[in-house]
Order: structure tokens, then C-alpha cells, then sequence
């Protein structure tokens, strides 16, 4: 099965990252990352038994979806919505209705939809936008072996870590301003953004390092737990990275962070006195036990992944099979 995937982004991120992880594994058969420029009208020439969309779906991208319909109407196309959210539908859309028309024309061109939690495959279905039996959930990863390498936290929790881009929707804010309310705990930021300037200006005379840029490992070695305070979430690798390093993890618990708690993270309601009194609390909210459970759940997910779509792949094989029988 040749495998085809689009992406509209290559910037690095977690869509690359989980995409360098899925084309990696020999097993599931030659796969190729196709760019496709934001705005296109025509459909990319592809040569492939399975197309996979990694696309943010938008008015604009439609056009586009539509001709790829067109040209490959016997080829199976499968959707990743690694994007859209409850919380993205709650907080950052001002016409509901047209937004809602938006996602059925696009999830209507593909023959499967691929959730990347629990918790959007829930909304996905709830709000009626993909039917059920066109839904499939499989929570992305990645390569966690140098953060399984890493010694397992112990001992009183004194360094903080926040990783990702900084922009308003990560909820970074909100820990600094709690950090105002907690002494003996240390916050490293790692990343960068459009909100640096504010960030480091609310965080003046607190104990609070901006790193830039970082090594997720070497961010995670110097860390006792990791905070994601995120206002919405598709699903959240740092938090599996974090878990699979052996850090305490806390997470706002929105969208798909919700699945990490599944896992072994430690939820907060995400306001500043609730993150001020997770930190104030944080050495009695974790255990090595607790710990060694999230990692080995962490380091389970890559199997399970890959597992997962080599069973999608599959599911798509044995189809085309039935449809060229018949």
C-alpha cells in the first residue's frame, strides 16, 4: 500500500514530528509528505493506494478538497483533524453555523476521519459533524526513546517547565500569575512567540526564566514536572513527552489533554488560583508510583499508534479488495 500524505504546514511542530514518526515505520509500506501551498485550487498529481489529508479544513481549502475528490474518486482519503476542537468551536469562532457548515462540506470528501483524542472524536460525533461509523480515534506520537532515557523525577518539585509557542492560547499567563502566589517553585519557559514581550513583562521580578527555543530533552531533564495550561489542545505531545521522561505532568484538562489524564496527568482547573494551589500542592499530588504508570502508559502509546494504522491501512486494503471483486 503506498501511502500519500498532504500537509499545508511544514514548519516544525507536531504535525511533522508525528508525521516523521509514522513514515519511519518500514512496516506500513512506502509513505510520502506531499506540501500542498495554503489557497491551491487544483489537486497535487499522486501516485498512491491511500491518500491521507493532514490539512487544516477551511473555506479556502475546499476547492481544492473537492478537485482531489474528483481526480482520485477511487482512491481512499482519509482526514487527520489535528486542529479543530470543542474549545477552538467555544472560544475562537464568531459564526458557529458557518463554521459548522465549513466542517461537514469537508469531512463529506473523505471516506474516513481520523481524531487524534477521545475527547474530539466525543465532539465530532455529539455535535453530528462525522457520522460514527466514519470516525476512527488514534492518538498521534512520536519517537520517545531519548526521553525514556531520562532519570525518573524524585525528591520536592522546585523546577517548573512550560513548553510550546507562546501565544495567548497556551495559557502561560495564567501560571506566572499564580507563580505570584507560590514560593520555592522555579518556572523555565521554553519557546517562542508572539506573546514573549508580555509574557516577560508580567513575569518581571518573579522567578521566571525564558529559554528561547529548546532541546525537548534537555528541557525535560532539568525539569520536576511540566506544566500545559492550554485554553484548547487537539491532544498534546509535550504532555506525552513529558510522561514518558518520568515528570509529574499537570494539565488544564480542555479538549484532548483530558485523554492524558487517562494516562497518569494530573488535572487543574485552569484559573490562576487553581494553578496557584496546584503548585503550592504539587509534592502531594504526585507519587513515584503514579509516575512509573504514566511513563510505561506514555511509552506504550508509539506501539499503539503504529498499531492503529496499520489496522486503518488495512481496513482500506480489505475495501479495495471487496470493491474490485465486485
Amino acid at each position: 500500500m503506498r501511502t500519500v500524505h498532504l500537509v499545508d504546514d511544514t514548519t516544525p511542530g507536531g504535525v511533522v514530528r508525528f508525521l516523521d514518526f509514522l513514515t519511519s515505520a518500514a512496516h506500513l509500506g512506502p509513505q510520502q509528505v506531499v506540501s500542498v501551498r495554503r489557497g491551491r485550487w487544483s489537486a497535487p498529481s499522486i501516485d498512491a493506494d491511500v491518500i491521507v489529508s493532514h490539512l487544516v479544513l477551511s473555506w479556502r481549502s475546499l476547492p481544492m478538497l473537492v478537485a482531489l475528490r474528483a481526480r482520485y474518486p477511487g482512491t481512499p482519503i482519509t482526514h487527520v483533524e489535528h486542529h479543530y476542537t470543542r474549545a477552538f468551536a467555544e472560544i475562537g469562532v464568531r459564526r458557529p453555523a458557518r463554521f459548522e457548515t465549513m466542517l461537514r462540506a469537508g469531512f463529506s470528501l473523505f471516506d474516513k476521519v481520523v481524531a487524534v483524542s477521545d475527547a474530539q472524536a466525543n465532539w465530532l460525533t455529539e455535535t453530528g459533524l462525522v457520522d460514527a461509523a466514519a470516525l476512527r480515534v488514534i492518538q498521534p506520537s512520536v519517537d520517545l526513546s531519548d526521553f525514556s532515557g531520562l532519570s525518573q523525577q524524585s525528591g520536592p518539585v522546585r523546577r517548573v517547565a512550560a513548553i510550546g509557542r507562546l501565544e495567548a492560547i497556551k495559557g502561560f499567563d495564567l501560571v506566572i500569575k499564580a507563580l505570584a502566589q507560590v514560593d520555592g517553585v522555579e518556572l523555565h519557559i521554553h519557546g517562542d512567540g508572539p506573546e514573549r514581550d508580555k509574557l516577560e513583562q508580567l513575569a518581571a521580578g518573579l522567578p521566571v526564566t525564558f529559554h528561547g527555543h529548546s532541546d525537548p530533552v534537555e528541557a525535560l531533564s532539568k525539569a520536576d514536572a511540566v506544566v500545559v495550561p492550554s485554553h484548547r489542545e487537539a491532544y498534546g505531545l509535550v504532555a506525552l513527552e513529558a510522561r514518558a521522561a518520568g515528570r509529574a505532568v499537570l494539565v488544564s484538562g480542555v479538549d484532548g489533554l483530558s485523554d492524558h489524564i487517562d494516562g497518569g496527568a494530573i488535572a487543574v482547573e485552569n484559573t490562576v488560583d487553581h494553578w496557584a494551589e496546584a503548585l503550592r500542592n504539587i509534592d502531594t499530588l504526585i507519587s513515584p508510583f503514579m509516575l512509573a504508570i504514566s511513563r510505561r502508559r506514555a511509552m506504550a502509546s508509539g506501539r499503539t499508534c503504529l498499531e492503529s494504522w496499520q489496522a486503518l491501512l488495512q481496513e482500506r486494503r480489505h475495501e479495495e479488495a471487496r470493491r474490485s471483486a465486485a
